[in-house]
């Protein structure tokens, strides 16, 4: 397969479901990486996935994101957490998607920066996730749940896709190739996203390793230095630039996950805020640009 474009729907921040998949279409995308949120938002006003099908008209779904709390362990807990997996893949198999998306715990990273200063009281309602277990506890639980939703993917000819959150437990790419080998199933992947690998502390020597046959995915996203091992990350902070225009070297990173084999799917994701106030049409066309020059 050679390597296809697609548009995180961050890209286009602030537009709907429709506004998505048109500006994907119209920058000359391959693809489009839809999420959850707009996904959800545009279900719970009547419409259907089928609807969604209808919109798309044919146009490539590369994947479908992201489930999150995904380390939830109690009996009641890990029911709701399959009962998300269920949902996402019966949407997933309609709009065409191939694999959905799930994120390390927890998604929130001001829970991560509270925990570390000793401010995350007990009784806090936010959820936490794998803190307070030990590495070790925080990978088996990981890969048990995972686990269990691939098993429900496979039902549907889909496979999960595991996005490591730099700010995590979990989020070295060492601490993610475990997970893969204890997972054990053919339909599990993962995604490497430049930002979270390059903020974690990983390396391009470390994404070089990286077996092709696993990566699902590759988020392009450019980030703003930060100490690393001293300060948890800030998305709202460091992640708040447009593609391109911060500190990591994207096409470095880029060549490295080539050097692997990689030849799936690229997705541009960004999170700025200059940028989501900026005509989107444009933004998505830039980025596809962008990423054509660095990928093809």
């Amino acid at each position: 397969m050679m390597a296809r474009l697609s548009m995180n729907v961050t890209t286009t921040f602030y537009g709907n479901v429709y506004d998505d998949i048109r500006f994907a279409k119209e920058a000359g995308f391959d693809g489009i990486e839809m999420q959850s949120p707009k996904l959800y938002r545009f279900l719970d006003q009547g419409y259907t996935a089928q609807d969604a099908a209808e919109i798309l008209d044919g146009f490539p779904v590369s994947g479908l994101g992201a489930i999150q709390g995904i380390t939830r362990r109690t009996e009641e807990d890990r029911a709701e957490y399959l009962k998300e997996v269920e949902r996402m893949c019966q949407i997933a198999q309609v709009i065409g998607a191939p694999a959905v998306q799930m994120c390390t715990d927890p998604v929130d990273w001001n829970v991560v920066m509270d925990y570390n200063a000793g401010k995350l009281a007990a009784d806090d309602p936010r959820w936490r996730g794998p803190l307070g277990l030990s590495e070790q506890e925080a990978i088996d639980v990981t890969a048990h749940n995972v686990q269990l939703a691939c098993d429900i993917a496979k039902q549907y000819g889909l496979g999960i896709y595991l996005e490591p959150l730099c700010w995590a437990p979990i989020s070295r790419c060492s601490q993610l190739l475990q997970i893969v080998d204890k997972v054990n199933r053919d339909n599990f992947g993962i995604t490497v996203d430049t930002w979270h690998f390059w903020t974690a502390g990983d390396t391009l020597e470390d994404v070089a390793k990286i077996p092709p046959e696993i990566i699902t995915a590759v988020h392009v996203s450019d980030g703003l230095e930060i100490d690393r091992g001293r300060e948890v990350p800030n998305q709202d902070v460091h992640r708040n630039v447009v593609n391109g225009g911060g500190c990591i070297p994207l096409q470095e990173w880029i060549d490295a996950i080539k050097a692997t084999g990689y030849d799936g799917w690229y997705c541009s994701e960004m999170f700025s805020d200059r940028a989501n106030e900026h005509e989107m049409g444009m933004v998505a066309q830039t980025m596809k640009n962008l990423l054509t020059i660095m990928i093809k």
